[in-house]
C-alpha cells in the first residue's frame, strides 16, 4: 500500500512514481532551464548524460533525448576533438526563458477579480472528433473550462485575444464571445464545478506539497537532487491550474499552500544546487 500523510489520506509520491513521469527529454529541459540557461555557457555531453543519470536515466536514453532537442531546434552541438559539447539555440533560449518565466511567477502573487466573467460560444460537430479535441485541449491550456458543450469561460478577460487566436488558427471563424457579470440563474459555484475538475488538481497539489514539505537533502548532491525534482513537478502546474481567484476556489486551497511551498524551498536550495552543479560541470570539463 501507498504510504500516506495524516491529511486526507493522501498518497504520498515515491522516487519511483517521480521517476515514472519525468521522461528522458522533460526532465532534460528542466535542467537546461534551471542550470543550462543562467550560465550561458556551453556543456559536454558527459555532464548532460551523467546528470541525467542522476535520475535513472541511461546513457542511451539522455544521447537519444539530447538529440530529438537539437532536431527540435533548442540546442546546438559542437565538436571539440573526440568530444561534443552543447550551446542553447537562440530559439532555445528564448523557450527557456519565456518558460522560466512562468515557472516562477506562477503563484507568486494573487490577482484581484472585479466579478467579470469572458463567455466564448463555439460549436463544432460531432463528426470531426480531431478538431474537437485540438480546440478543447489549446483552450483548457489557456486556462478556459467549459460548464456545458460549446460553452467555454474564464474570469481572466484578458484572454480573450488569445481565445480570438486559437479560433483563427483551427479555422472557427464563427464563434461568438461576451464579457459580463454572472446572473441571476444557476449557482456561480455550480457553474466552476462543472466547468473544472478542482478536486484533481487539489489532489495534485496535496501530493506535490506531501512530496516536498518533509524532503531535508543534506548534500550537495542530494539538493542538485531535490531542486530539480522540484522544478520539474511544479513546471507542470501553470498548465493545469486556470488560476481562479481565491472568490471562485474552495476554502483552504492546497494550491496556495503548495505555492508558497514552491517559492520557499526554490530560494532555500538554489544556492547549493547551482554550486553542486558548476561543480559536476567543471569535473567533466577538466577531464
Amino acid at each position: 500500500m501507498p504510504a500516506t500523510n495524516g491529511r486526507r489520506g493522501k498518497p504520498v509520491l515515491s522516487r519511483r512514481r517521480e521517476v515514472s513521469h519525468m521522461s528522458a527529454r522533460s526532465l532534460l529541459m528542466t535542467l537546461l532551464g534551471e542550470f543550462v540557461l543562467p550560465r550561458d555557457r556551453p556543456v559536454w555531453t558527459s555532464a548532460l548524460v551523467d546528470a541525467l543519470g542522476m535520475f535513472d536515466v541511461e546513457e542511451k536514453s539522455a544521447r537519444q533525448a539530447l538529440a530529438r532537442t537539437a532536431a527540435e531546434g533548442w540546442l546546438e552541438s559542437e565538436r571539440v576533438g573526440r568530444r561534443v559539447r552543447w550551446s542553447l539555440t537562440p530559439p532555445g533560449r528564448k523557450l527557456l526563458t519565456e518558460g522560466a518565466r512562468r515557472i516562477y511567477d506562477f503563484g507568486s502573487t494573487e490577482r484581484t477579480w472585479d466579478g467579470t466573467w469572458l463567455v466564448v460560444l463555439v460549436s463544432v460537430p460531432e463528426t470531426k472528433r480531431d478538431l474537437r479535441h485540438q480546440l478543447r485541449t489549446k483552450l483548457t491550456w489557456a486556462g478556459f473550462g467549459s460548464p456545458d458543450p460549446g460553452v467555454w469561460v474564464t474570469p481572466h478577460v484578458s484572454r480573450e485575444q488569445e481565445a480570438l487566436g486559437i479560433l483563427t488558427d483551427l479555422g472557427l471563424g464563427d464563434g461568438l464571445s461576451f464579457a459580463g457579470s454572472y446572473g441571476a440563474i444557476g449557482d456561480e459555484s455550480t457553474m466552476v464545478a462543472r466547468a473544472w475538475d478542482l478536486r484533481e488538481l487539489e489532489t495534485r497539489y496535496e501530493e506535490f506539497v506531501d512530496a516536498f514539505t518533509a524532503l531535508e537533502p543534506t548534500d550537495g548532491d542530494a539538493v542538485l537532487d531535490a531542486q530539480t525534482r522540484l522544478v520539474h513537478e511544479w513546471r507542470r502546474f501553470p498548465f493545469l491550474d486556470p488560476q481562479l481567484p481565491a472568490a471562485l476556489l474552495p476554502e483552504g486551497w492546497s494550491g496556495a499552500t503548495a505555492a508558497e511551498l514552491f517559492h520557499r524551498r526554490h530560494a532555500e536550495w538554489r544556492p547549493t544546487a547551482e554550486h553542486r552543479w558548476a561543480e559536476r560541470v567543471a569535473t567533466q570539463e577538466a577531464d
